[in-house]
């Protein structure tokens, strides 16, 4: 039988999660349900697109992004980017923020390695000919200043570790295939 990348749409990865109130993500990069232009994909230049939230809730030390591909051919999905404590003062990132070198990252916010094995955004790459897939970017506001995660930390850690200290969270998810 030739090889297929057919099969069934994943959920939407934070609808079977405990429920918690929603805020506000936007940015000038990316929009809900559109492709991402080539320029934060890895057809092009990798950027991290710029990311914007407001009216999380007060209780908020600090935020958590990612951004996940529920659709990669894989059981588990795909991490593109995991940004730890980010400082609870902080309401947007900056195009490119996601760099290796995180120079554009806000003091004390840390980025983890994605699941392509380098530190930072790594951009959509869908395997040429599958459907679309969907791109959630997510700003998890947290109810603790840090994680305490190491660097060696997971993505699918700290989005474990994060759940049990998240009081709101914002998803905005472009899409991208080849």
């Amino acid at each position: 039988m030739p090889f297929s990348l057919a099969r069934p749409e994943a959920p939407e990865p934070y609808s079977l999660l405990p429920e918690v109130p929603g805020f506000d993500l936007s940015s000038t990069d990316a929009s809900q349900h559109v492709a991402l232009d080539a320029r934060f994909t890895g057809d092009g230049d990798d950027l991290s697109p710029a990311l914007e939230w407001s009216g999380f809730p007060e209780s908020t030390r600090s935020f958590l992004v990612s951004c996940f591909d529920p659709d990669a051919p894989t059981p588990a999905g795909f991490w593109h980017w995991t940004v730890l404590d980010v400082p609870v003062t902080t309401v947007s990132l900056a195009r490119g923020a996601g760099h290796p070198d995180g120079a554009l990252l806000p003091p004390g916010a840390r980025q983890l390695r994605n699941d392509g094995g380098t530190v930072g955004y790594l951009g959509a790459a869908p395997p040429p000919g599958d459907r679309p897939h969907r791109y959630v970017f997510a700003v998890h506001a947290l109810d603790v200043e840090q994680l305490d995660l190491g660097p060696d930390t997971t993505p699918t850690a700290a989005a474990f570790t994060a759940l049990f200290h998240t009081v709101a969270r914002a998803t905005l998810t472009p899409t991208y295939a080849h």
